[in-house]
């Protein structure tokens, strides 16, 4: 009979009505192959598929824009308030439930940080006025403009769930326009919106509810939080502990993440380096998950599956969510299923995938050389005829291509000249 090493790992669980087949999960992450009307293509569908294919028991597409007039950080976003989206989206949803994995979608708002908002000479607004470290003026969000928003993200969700996506993940984390208000150093409005904890609570809290109103019971929506903003300008544990309670039961999952998008210094809080430990940031889902009663995920730094198992376990959290350990090796959860952690190609945490989104606006990965050529990769035909291969030099990139020699079928010789593999690594 077969035996899972990592049991705690692979058990189902269950989020409103819905099942997911274990406790892994794709993270919000953002791809950029988009047309130009910002809808999804076959590359992008292709991106997210391998994380369904590998495994995941949900993958969920980051930072989809709510509101395109108001909220729209940067110009390459999904627009959920344009409907002629629909088939593109529909598609994408398929690409990734057709391998057993429910496909979730992330609803976002920038609130003070739309920068493309900003861009195109329209007024920013934030939950109070204000101008940001670059000196860009933001101003207070007026009472028919939250309520506007508060449908808004209520339309997204009803939309997302027509596309096909089995659940939605609100942002509330990272600095965004729900986190703005959440934050008692940012939102100091002086009426029902600001505040006292309630009163900060109340813009999220109302978003949740016109949220559920229209996609109905046991359909699974997740919050995503900051734990703790780690900067004197943000909000600590101790109040992301209080703003959880007020979440709780508003939601089916809460994920907790740390930091802040908008805060240079706290940048490898939120996206650990490989100088920090491994699961580093689980400590915020462990000192949040007593005071809940919804599920808790973890996110931040997660790759080793022995690790991953004991937090589990442990209590510490319900859900793991990776991002950059599944750009690194898409079939991390399968070879963990199937205990094959030695298969396994750690994300080193080196950051070149956020380098190369920035440069250039391409995701890529310093040990998956393909990422971002999904697509093409799927149609590689098979060698007419066998050849003997030789490979010189045993560094990453040897290696690399002596797995890929060997994958299509060829009979491979890899030398290297020291004793030992790994190259500059090793």
């Amino acid at each position: 009979m077969y035996k899972c090493k990592y049991p705690h790992l692979f058990e189902p669980i269950r989020l409103g009505s819905v099942w997911f087949k274990n406790r892994l999960f794709a993270s919000p992450i953002s791809g950029r192959s988009l047309d130009s009307h910002n809808r999804p293509t076959f590359e992008y569908t292709a991106f997210f598929e391998e994380k369904a294919k590998g495994g995941a028991a949900s993958v969920c597409i980051g930072d989809c824009a709510v509101d395109s007039v108001y909220g729209l950080f940067g110009e390459h976003m999904i627009h959920l308030d344009d409907f002629s989206n629909h088939h593109a989206l529909n598609m994408l949803s398929t690409g990734i439930s057709r391998y057993g994995a429910v496909a979730a979608i992330e609803l976002s708002h920038a609130g003070q940080y739309s920068n493309a908002v900003r861009m195109r000479g329209d007024r920013v607004y934030g939950p109070v006025d204000g101008v940001d470290a670059s000196g860009n003026e933001f101003y207070e969000m007026p009472e028919e403009i939250i309520e506007y928003t508060i449908e808004r993200y209520a339309s997204a969700a009803a939309f997302a769930k027509q596309c096909g996506f089995g659940m939605v993940t609100v942002h509330m984390g990272h600095g965004w326009g729900l986190s703005q208000f959440l934050s008692s150093k940012v939102n100091t409005r002086k009426d029902k919106w600001g505040g006292s904890l309630e009163n900060r609570c109340r813009l999220p809290l109302a978003v949740l509810e016109a949220i559920r109103k229209r996609v109905g019971p046991g359909y699974p929506i997740e919050v995503r939080i900051s734990g703790s903003e780690v900067t004197p300008m943000g909000y600590d544990l101790d109040e992301g502990i209080a703003i959880s309670k007020m979440l709780d039961r508003h939601c089916d999952l809460l994920h907790v993440s740390a930091g802040h998008h908008e805060r240079p210094e706290v940048f490898c809080v939120t996206h650990p380096s490989i100088f920090s430990e491994d699961s580093c940031n689980v400590k915020y889902a462990e000192a949040i998950k007593p005071h809940v009663k919804v599920p808790v995920a973890t996110v931040g730094a997660h790759c080793d599956p022995e690790l991953l198992e004991e937090i589990i376990a442990s209590g510490k959290a319900d859900v793991i969510e990776m991002a950059r350990a599944l750009l690194a090796d898409p079939e991390l959860p399968r070879k963990s299923r199937e205990g094959r952690r030695e298969d396994i190609t750690p994300c080193l945490r080196c950051l070149a995938c956020f380098s190369g989104l920035i440069t250039n606006g391409q995701i890529y990965c310093a040990v998956n050389p393909k990422i971002g050529r999904e697509l093409e990769n799927r149609y590689i035909n098979a060698p007419q005829e066998q050849k003997k291969v030789l490979v010189a030099g045993g560094g990453i990139g040897g290696m690399q291509d002596a797995l890929e020699a060997s994958r299509r079928g060829h009979k491979v010789i890899l030398c290297e000249k020291s004793d030992r593999l790994g190259g500059a690594l090793k």
